[in-house]
């Protein structure tokens, strides 16, 4: 046994680091999917900030003018009631303090002396910064926009800036000053003395020493906190601003990325109809010329297919004269076994010319548009390869969980599509089983878009994984999963698919465990 190594006993495993790329994942998978989306959320996010900038900064200007204004209505409240007791009779200052209607953060006391930890206002240095020009009491009442008053006792009033809120005597309002606020009184009323508690908080206290008893008026009383949101209108307009910004911002979003839309839809429909009417041209400079740069492409892909198509068509149609003059040819072939192999393969060839020309005719023809019954048209191409394979009708069934589905097709063009696949099957897979799945939402961008599920299974071999997608390629064939003695030419995969993505739905193959092919049509309501 080997013993403890004293690091790798004490060392603690690194903590678990995430791999490079992790947290750009996590990231894009919190973000909204759409553009339209993440646009707004961009503008809305910036039009947040914008708005908690601006709202910071009015409430700093805010709350300094509120403080300045509490400050200011106290101190003329102060003395208001100093006077009311000033002017009373001094036997019955007792009964009138009584009398007086004070609020709860008031409170007033006639004590012989002041608390001790008070300082004296008078003392106090004058604050260099400000300048309040002389004023009035008005009516027995001291203005609130008032500066701060002073107190002095006889003679001159002595020069000096008034004490607002950032001053020794600020927090209270009372210092030395100018004299604005004392002038009507008379000099045998004004206070002997001033003096004010230290700043605790909301707390303040201010004795007045009256000038003809030896008695405090002393003042507790509680400062209100300022605020910022005082005023109704403030958070009227911000939520006005910010719900309008919000609706301009949803509505511009939704008008440029409209477009973005518009040509989304396009090519999903190019996908589905080679024939889809072309984009509107209009709009912003940008957008028109995308939209004919996109109409152009349609235009070239439709010009392509369409040249592709006749060239077929004009092909196996001038095939036909020779493959009928060499059937006739070979009827004067004296060796019956020759005759016989020369016919089969004319008889192939034919039918491959017959096939490239159903296909040309197909791509061609447009048949209008209407409801179709779904489950009785799978019911009816169940009983006629029923009725066309008879050694196969007991392993031939269809069914659904639905009584009627309807979804919107071109009715032969459908039967059509649907009647190849279970042909293959029947032939390939000796049986079919035909299963109608109930419809589903979730397909649309709106997800209001319903979609119709048939699944096509069969009991064959099945196919090599790599050749499920190739086998929707024309004229191709798996050869070595399927008996090429029992004919076709490889085009009934590629005729379902084209008419089954002109109907807007989808096709895929797969294989079934342990053996057989499925294969799952998806179509829209």
């Amino acid at each position: 046994m080997q013993p403890f190594s004293g690091s790798s006993f004490l060392s603690a495993p690194p903590p678990e680091e995430k791999p490079p790329g992790a947290w750009p994942r996590l990231w894009r998978r919190l973000l909204p999917q759409s553009l339209a989306a993440r646009t707004t959320l961009l503008l809305i996010g910036g039009l947040g900030i914008i708005q908690i900038i601006g709202l910071t900064i009015h409430a700093l200007d805010r709350f300094d003018f509120d403080q300045r204004m509490i400050y200011e209505r106290a101190r003329s409240k102060m003395f208001t009631y100093y006077r009311a007791i000033v002017e009373t009779a001094p036997s019955d200052r007792d009964r009138e303090l009584a009398a007086l209607h004070l609020p709860d953060s008031v409170h007033i006391t006639l004590t012989p002396g002041p608390e001790p930890d008070m300082i004296n206002a008078m003392a106090l240095p004058p604050h260099p910064q400000h300048h309040m020009p002389t004023g009035e009491w008005n009516g027995g009442h001291m203005p609130d926009d008032m500066g701060p008053v002073p107190f002095s006792h006889g003679g001159p009033h002595r020069p000096g800036g008034p004490f607002g809120p950032d001053s020794p005597g600020g927090p209270h309002g009372f210092g030395p000053e100018n004299d604005p606020g004392m002038g009507p009184l008379p000099q045998s009323m004004r206070p002997e003395q001033v003096l004010i508690s230290p700043t605790s908080g909301r707390r303040r206290t201010v004795a007045f020493l009256l000038p003809d008893e030896r008695r405090w008026v002393t003042i507790h009383y509680i400062l209100p906190r300022p605020s910022p949101f005082r005023s109704p209108t403030f958070p009227i307009a911000f939520l006005i601003m910010t719900f309008a910004g919000g609706i301009l911002i949803l509505w511009g979003v939704r008008r440029l990325i409209a477009p973005v839309s518009t040509l989304g839809a396009a090519a999903e429909e190019l996908g589905r109809n080679v024939n889809a009417p072309p984009m509107p041209e209009d709009g912003p400079s940008e957008v028109a010329r995308a939209a004919h740069a996109f109409n152009t492409m349609a235009h070239r892909i439709r010009r392509y297919l369409t040249d592709r198509t006749l060239m077929l068509t004009a092909i196996g149609h001038d095939l036909r004269t020779p493959i009928t003059r060499l059937k006739l040819r070979t009827e004067f072939i004296e060796d019956d076994e020759m005759r016989a192999k020369m016919l089969a393969d004319l008889d192939e060839l034919e039918a491959m010319v017959a096939a490239t020309l159903a296909f040309g005719r197909d791509a061609s023809q447009r048949e209008p548009m209407g409801q179709v019954n779904l489950t009785a048209l799978l019911q009816t191409i169940a009983d006629e390869a029923a009725e066309t394979y008879l050694d196969e009708a007991d392993n031939i069934a269809f069914s659904s969980e639905m009584p009627d589905v309807l979804v919107r097709a071109r009715p032969m063009a459908l039967k059509r599509a649907l009647s190849n696949l279970v042909t293959n099957a029947i032939k390939y897979g000796g049986g079919v089983r035909i299963v109608l799945l109930p419809p589903h939402k979730g397909t649309g961008e709106d997800g209001a878009e319903s979609t119709v599920t048939i699944l096509i299974e069969d009991d064959g071999p099945g196919l090599p994984t790599e050749d499920l997608e190739r086998m929707f390629d024309p004229f191709v064939r798996a050869e070595h999963s399927r008996n090429r003695e029992t004919g076709g030419t490889g085009l009934g995969l590629s005729i379902s698919r084209n008419i089954i993505w002109g109907l807007g739905g989808d096709i895929r193959l797969g294989n079934r465990h342990p053996h057989g092919l499925r294969v799952t049509v998806t179509l829209v309501c």
